[in-house]
């Protein structure tokens, strides 16, 4: 579990939850909850914790150490991840399936996604170091970016820097099935 293995890393390097409450400015309850698998929070509060364990946000996520190659067969799909938000009216609606998660060293995140249709309360923006690269395989997506709205469909793709508050969920309150590749420094 990613809660486990953040509790892990953090006693590992004798830093104290208080500690990574101020460093990453998440509350001490959300990362006590995220320890205790209570929460799977959404990517920007991970990579928040991640940038204070000195560690990438893949850490949380592989299973195994790989240095060659990693090659994901269509008969071994990866086991999905759906990540929440400690919010009311947050986007619960996303479900990762990671592509290179026994590959160690990487700097990229490969992760196909199936969004489930919109949710009738709304979506919480995030923002995070890195970049993201996002090909739709079905469906199409709406991408909140600042404050533009982009409506991305089958065979287009968007790329951008992830600093900027952003969302991304189904369009039109339907389904959709993206490739997603994140990169975030550490």
């Amino acid at each position: 579990m990613v809660g486990s293995k953040i509790k892990k890393i953090r006693e590992s390097k004798s830093i104290t939850i208080e500690q990574v409450a101020e460093r990453s400015g998440l509350s001490v309850d959300q990362i006590d909850r995220i320890e205790s698998n209570e929460n799977l929070p959404s990517l920007a509060p991970l990579i928040k914790i991640a940038r204070v364990l000195g560690v990438r946000l893949g850490t949380f996520l592989d299973d195994s150490e790989h240095l060659g190659p990693v090659i994901c067969r269509i008969d071994e799909q990866p086991k999905g991840i759906s990540f929440s938000s400690d919010t009311a009216n947050s986007h619960n609606n996303l479900n990762f399936f990671a592509l290179a998660e026994s590959k160690t060293g990487r700097h990229m995140e490969p992760f196909l996604i199936d969004i489930d249709s919109a949710s009738q309360n709304g979506y919480q923006l995030s923002t995070h170091e890195g970049e993201e690269f996002l090909y739709v395989l079905e469906g199409a997506i709406e991408v909140t970016y600042g404050k533009n709205k982009y409506v991305i469909h089958v065979g287009e793709s968007i790329y951008y820097d992830s600093i900027v508050d952003h969302n991304v969920h189904a369009a039109n309150d339907s389904k959709a099935k993206i490739l997603a590749v994140v990169y975030t420094p550490y």
